[in-house]
């Protein structure tokens, strides 16, 4: 049990941080976070060491988010009450970001992963790269088209 105590407390905080980029909600992210090792200890005769753990380990936070979020969109959701903002220009800025982040989620996969993992995230090409399993390369490359194609989709 030592072990896996030293993998939690080495990992659980990148964990956390890659999970709140996905779902920008710090409950949540804590509660994905345990479920997610949860799973790490249930599948780890799985892991063959081919990359590296914290690769693996964020493979499954990300399927543990997806369902997560499957499970949401098939309950009937509550309605919300409307904010009331004090400052125009705080909804104005509301607004903008609201359509971005809309804008960021119609991309498809990769990009839309890389753009969170990025400007959201703050994390290196390096650190993406590790994170999707992929060359730094490929992760400049792709976070390049990603801003392309979010230009596209505010001129459209």
């Amino acid at each position: 049990m030592g072990q896996l105590d030293e993998i939690y407390q080495k990992y659980s905080e990148r964990v956390f941080k890659y999970l709140m980029i996905l779902c920008r909600n710090s409950d949540l992210a804590e509660e994905l976070t345990q479920e997610t090792f949860y799973k790490a200890i249930q599948s780890i005769h799985r892991y063959n060491g081919s990359s590296k753990m914290s690769v693996w380990l964020c493979q499954i936070a990300k399927h543990t988010y997806y369902q997560y979020v499957d499970k949401q969109t098939k309950q009937p959701k509550m309605q919300e009450a409307p904010l009331v903002h004090s400052s125009e220009q705080l909804l104005i800025t509301q607004e903008d970001k609201i359509e971005l982040y809309r804008q960021i989620h119609n991309l498809k996969e990769p990009y839309k992963e890389i753009l969170l993992l990025r400007l959201l995230g703050g994390l290196s090409f390096r650190e993406i790269s590790d994170v999707l399993g992929k060359t730094e390369n490929w992760a400049r490359v792709n976070f390049y088209r990603a801003k392309l194609k979010l230009k596209e989709s505010y001129l459209i």
